[in-house]
């Protein structure tokens, strides 16, 4: 039974713990998350909650002025915020990977 348990740990078949928050520190559900999110005493990764605001977020698909969006000015918004990001963390380190996720949607991409 513990080699069955240990064997599901952190995947999606562990019902216990959130696989999400176990492989990058961070899930999408946050404090609404049904599983378990178990903060490592020491990890190499680095979580900076918050640091990405997306001009829709009060109002989906609306900028704060009342006017729509659309979704390619939204992607240039994102990767604009991504390459400013991973710019500046550069100069710290080497980067061995780059997950921002917001409660709308979640964007992963690996340098």
């Amino acid at each position: 039974m513990a080699e069955h348990l240990a064997s599901i740990f952190g995947t999606e078949k562990d019902r216990v713990n959130c696989p999400f928050y176990f492989k990058i520190g961070a899930c999408r559900h946050g404090d609404r998350c049904s599983r378990l999110h178990t903060k490592p005493s020491i990890s190499p990764t680095l979580l900076l909650s918050n640091i990405y605001q997306r001009p829709d977020m009060i109002t989906p698909g609306v900028d704060a002025q009342g006017q729509p969006i659309d979704s390619r000015k939204m992607q240039e918004h994102f990767e604009d915020f991504y390459e400013d990001l991973f710019e500046e963390l550069s100069k710290y380190g080497e980067i061995e990977s780059l997950n921002v996720c917001d409660n709308l949607a979640d964007h992963m991409v690996d340098p």
